[in-house]
């Protein structure tokens, strides 16, 4: 009975004390993070026992009640693919949620991938986070530069300062390409952006079968499982911390940010899901948008008075292309549909998760149906690389016709002729890149939380942007916006929070002002007005009109849901007022100057932005030295080069990579096949030039020169070829010539690498993976020189 009663005074005490704990959360300042901590009280009395206990401050918690929140986030779909949204692609993980939560069909976002992230995850403009593009093309001004300010606060930071888990999975995008190497920094990286956790890819987009894959900021193998893809790995992390985060902490709140490479390219995905599809778009990109605009109006996800925005001029009708282009066509997808597909299916294991867990009614699940509108960068037929699009290769259907077996698998690297994109953002014309159309920027989203929002299948039409995510998400949460975070203040949120329309369809919209800049396409969203201009189509990247004849129209979107109605010529003041707001919010937000350069501004001299290396001519590399991406490594593009490999070979020959850089679908590589030194160099995985010994390199220490000369009188002669000469100790052994190279780009995710070859080879005759590719003898030092 004594130690029964011990223990009801202990709980009575432990019940007291949590009690006066919650009390002192509940009057924290939650504007100034990470919360200041209580002043520590000073004691004179000798004895513990003689001391009133006082409440400990071992942690900050979120507000009482507050939300498990989950953004998922699909790249690269618009309006017009999902089932939900009319689309002919089945999504039922999306059509679920859908008829349980609300629908958003005037929600927005930047029209590109970076810009979007940054906005949906700060709560500010993508130029006020210095993301005016893909980090990729950042420049030298302000609101392009590709660094989010110390003064924009993720909101992944200000919740975990909060006392939430916060997790990432999947594409990042949001670190300056300069940011990216061993040497950092990792202010930038997402375990410095907010999350605890984050396991995905850093860069714009990655091989599905063969990933570049970061836990926190160090690269790591994924598993080796057959038929591995990815969007399941990604899909078992985000599950496994999710529930080892409840099961260590229930009563802690969780934030997840779970962020599919999908549908972005390389459309990659097993055979049997794009099979599913066979025969589905025989029909043509034609009559699936008005198949698709006639399912929308059915389910009311758009007006019944919404007209079929005309395409394109530069898009062919279906009718006019040839039996070989619509086999093609078709193909690419039936691949597509089954990549979103597959993707919302993993969705659905995620969403089976929390409510095996039993927290799907306390999840605010938000699920966004694209950063962007459909990609249109796979041009007019499509592309087995689509890095050729980067090196401004147009790729042709007589090409691309023996692969289609193949195609989506691993022996390609795929995207789909524009035709489709436009198809898949029905009722628009318009897509990904072009921030003046809704074909663009507009995309579905659905918003799930069965403890905060009662209407089950209620469709919201107020405008929304990606900028509003975040305020909806604190309001949710019951967290005020902060004005300090972690010494700096605070730039205010832009956004406008979504939780008024939660419990009213008819409430009276909020955010009745938004600009829209990318690549010189601008317009501006006023009291449902938007004026306009279209100043380049996504595949066009040369020979742009001058910024000031462009020609602007002017749209009622209230009463014009698909921009078909130019009433520029009826209302000439109010555009010119509009076109005048345009000018004080982009002065008022950096989008000024405008900067319309696509592919230029991927190299760094010409755009402006920091290059790691700087002007250095010579790199010196050591074994183990991997990974290294593109923008962190030396520029041997359009020059001359030589690489110095102090090697020691064992006895019967070596065999492996010396240095490589790239991969399957692009690059060059220095290695060893029986004891001989051979190089390749991987013209898009179009073509390949090898240059080999006859000869094999015999046991003992080695010198090995790789000598490219190139065939340009300047690194401004674009893609030209070589001479190469392969010496040993001295001595020629091996001279060949290059007939031409990559000039712009070798590859968003394939790495420059010591001693291996990552992920896919640049060479076909060397295996693949990292054991398969490594060096057998021992690399004692290499040097790269570039002239």
């Amino acid at each position: 009975m004594r130690r029964n009663g011990m223990s009801l005074m202990i709980a009575v005490a432990t019940m007291a004390l949590f009690s006066q704990v919650s009390t002192a959360q509940d009057k924290l300042d939650r504007t100034v993070l990470p919360i200041q901590e209580p002043e520590r009280p000073k004691f004179s009395e000798l004895d513990v026992r003689n001391v009133e206990e006082i409440p400990p401050f071992f942690e900050v918690k979120p507000p009482k009640e507050a939300p498990n929140v989950i953004i998922v986030l699909i790249d690269d779909i618009g309006f017009g693919g999902p089932s939900t949204f009319g689309g002919p692609i089945q999504t039922p993980t999306l059509d679920r949620l859908a008829k349980s939560g609300l629908l958003y069909n005037n929600f927005h976002t930047t029209a590109l991938c970076s810009p979007t992230r940054m906005a949906l995850k700060c709560g500010r403009n993508h130029h006020t986070a210095n993301t005016g593009s893909i980090m990729e093309s950042s420049t030298g001004f302000p609101g392009n530069t590709g660094q989010v300010p110390n003064s924009v606060a993720p909101l992944a930071e200000m919740l975990r300062l909060n006392g939430y888990s916060t997790g990432a999975f999947g594409k990042w995008h949001e670190t300056a390409a300069w940011e990216t190497s061993v040497s950092g920094p990792f202010d930038r990286w997402p375990t410095r952006q907010g999350f605890d956790k984050f396991y995905g890819f850093i860069g714009g987009e990655t091989d599905q079968w063969f990933p570049l894959v970061y836990d926190g900021v160090t690269r790591v193998t994924p598993p080796k499982t057959e038929g591995y893809h990815f969007t399941v790995d990604m899909t078992n992390q985000a599950i496994g911390w999710m529930k080892a985060q409840q099961s260590i902490t229930p009563d802690k709140p969780f934030f997840m940010y779970y962020a599919t490479g999908a549908v972005h390219a390389p459309h990659h995905v097993p055979k049997k899901w794009a099979d599913k599809y066979k025969g589905k778009f025989d029909k043509g990109w034609d009559n699936i948008r008005l198949e698709s605009i006639a399912r929308q109006k059915k389910l009311g996800v758009i007006p019944s008075n919404t007209k079929l925005a005309p395409k394109p001029e530069d898009i062919k009708d279906w009718e006019v292309l040839t039996p070989d282009e619509r086999r093609l066509f078709a193909r690419q997808a039936e691949v597509f549909a089954g990549f979103l597909e597959q993707t919302d299916h993993e969705i659905g294991r995620l969403t089976a998760a929390v409510e095996e867990i039993g927290e799907m009614d306390n999840t605010l699940f938000i699920y966004i149906a694209g950063d962007n509108g459909t990609s249109a960068e796979g041009g007019f037929v499509g592309m087995y690389n689509e890095m050729t699009y980067f090196n401004n290769v147009t790729e042709k259907v007589e090409d691309l016709l023996p692969l289609i077996d193949k195609w989506g698998g691993p022996e390609t690297f795929p995207h789909m002729a524009a035709g489709w994109a436009v198809a898949f953002d029905s009722p628009f014309t318009w897509t990904k890149q072009v921030a003046s159309d809704f074909g663009g920027t507009r995309n579905g989203m659905i918003i799930h939380w069965p403890n905060g929002i009662k209407e089950k299948g209620g469709i919201r039409s107020q405008f929304a942007h990606v900028i509003d995510i975040a305020p909806t998400i604190l309001e949710a949460v019951g967290l005020p916006e902060p004005k300090s975070v972690n010494g700096t203040p605070q730039i205010p949120i832009e956004g406008t929070s979504l939780l008024y329309t939660f419990a009213d369809a008819d409430a009276e919209e909020r955010h009745t002002t938004q600009y829209f800049e990318m690549f010189g396409n601008r317009a501006l969203y006023h009291d449902g007005w938007f004026a306009r201009t279209i100043h380049r189509a996504p595949w066009q990247s040369i020979n742009m009109p001058p910024l000031e004849t462009d020609v602007w129209d002017l749209y009622n979107i209230r009463d014009d849901f698909s921009l078909t109605n130019n009433l520029a010529k009826d209302h000439p003041e109010k555009l010119a007022k509009l076109q005048a707001l345009f000018m004080s919010e982009a002065k008022k937000y950096n989008v000024l100057p405008i900067d319309d350069r696509v592919i230029a501004r991927m190299n760094p001299a010409i755009a402006g932005r920091p290059d790691i290396l700087g002007d250095r001519t010579s790199l010196t590399l050591y074994d183990g030295m991997d990974g290294m991406l593109e923008n962190t490594f030396m520029n041997v593009k359009n020059r001359s080069m030589t690489i110095t490999a102090d090697l020691v070979i064992p006895e019967g020959g070596a065999d492996g990579v010396i240095l490589t850089q790239g991969g399957r679908f692009g690059g060059w590589c220095l290695y060893m096949k029986n004891g001989k030194p051979i190089y390749t160099y991987n013209y898009l995985g179009l073509e390949r030039f090898t240059v080999a010994s006859s000869s094999s390199i015999p046991a003992g220490p080695a010198t090995v020169v790789l000598d490219f000369a190139y065939d340009g009188k300047s690194q401004e002669d674009l893609g030209k070829g070589g001479k190469v000469t392969i010496s040993v100790d001295g001595k020629s052994v091996a001279k060949g010539q290059v007939e031409k190279t990559q000039p712009l780009i070798f590859s968003a995710d394939e790495t420059a690498d010591v001693g291996l070859d990552n992920q896919t080879p640049v060479a076909n005759d060397i295996g693949i993976g990292r054991e398969e590719t490594r060096f057998t003898g021992k690399i004692k030092k290499i040097t790269l020189e570039v002239k």
